[in-house]
């Protein structure tokens, strides 16, 4: 049975997004700070820590954005296939929603609209949108403000065959020690193994927007993500870069099938908030 969505309700769907992703922490990062805290050893660590724990509260409390850079709008839109949208263009809606968030939020606007000419387009359009068709009649729209601090310090890897899982490890640890403070610590880290140049930059981004209490469910790969988030937080970079245990507060990673002569990895850093706001229609 076709089910039938008003594109003006995707629209107010994204504005929303826009404004609580920008003033709320998600939950799963609320608990990944708190766990953070607690087994931080350094003491300018642990202070740096609680100030930002401070910021959220504030944020919050008098819808302040967490962050001055309220980010570049990335939106997942995972569609079933039985769904049908009436009343427009459906990627006109999503770009309407964000224009209304970054507008009446009072966002700050951070898009320009040529990447070489750079004229600010004065409202934070034109998001960058990804549609994945479903099973079903549920529409899930998964939006993911982006800072370009963090994303500044990302990296995409085409690996050897013969490089291997240690090739990879290499791969991640690297982006990660050269990112270093840059990345506003304590960090995120999305991976994308496999797949083609773009897909597994595509994968490490939608990793970010995992839950960080969730884990793989292929058992190697959830050992290959604890491994190397311990391997992070023993580099000493620390909250802030200012030293201390906690560098990240997650690793998590997305695979795919790949070429018999390749070996693509991705590496997506998100700074300490990580916003991200999934919604079911």
């Amino acid at each position: 049975m076709i089910r039938t969505i008003e594109v003006n309700q995707i629209t107010r769907e994204i504005r929303d997004m826009c404004i609580e992703a920008n003033h709320f922490l998600a939950e799963d990062m609320r608990d990944a700070f708190c766990k953070a805290r607690e087994r931080e050893e350094s003491p300018v660590g642990r202070k740096v820590l609680e100030q930002l724990e401070e910021n959220l509260t504030v944020a919050a409390a008098d819808m302040i954005p967490i962050c001055q850079d309220t980010g570049m709008a990335v939106i997942f839109m995972k569609i079933g296939q039985d769904v049908h949208f009436e009343g427009g263009s459906l990627t006109e809606a999503i770009q309407e929603g964000v224009r209304q968030g970054y507008t009446e939020g009072y966002l700050r606007k951070s898009v320009v609209g040529d990447p070489l000419l750079r004229e600010n387009t004065g409202d934070n359009t034109p998001a960058v949108i990804h549609y994945e068709m479903a099973e079903g009649s549920q529409v899930e729209i998964t939006l993911a403000p982006k800072g370009f601090g963090s994303e500044n310090m990302s990296r995409i890897f085409m690996l050897k065959p013969a490089d291997g899982i240690e090739g990879v490890k290499e791969a991640i640890l690297t982006a990660v020690k050269d990112a270093g403070p840059n990345a506003c610590p304590p960090m995120v880290v999305g991976v994308g193994i496999g797949g083609t140049f773009e897909k597994c930059a595509l994968m490490a981004k939608h990793a970010l927007t995992r839950n960080l209490n969730v884990r793989s469910e292929l058992p190697h790969i959830r050992k290959l993500e604890e491994e190397i988030l311990e391997k992070i937080n023993g580099m000493g970079i620390g909250p802030g870069g200012l030293g201390g245990r906690v560098t990240a507060l997650g690793v998590n990673i997305e695979t795919f099938g790949t070429h018999i002569a390749g070996l693509p990895v991705a590496v997506n850093i998100c700074c300490h908030v990580n916003r991200h706001v999934t919604r079911m229609l």
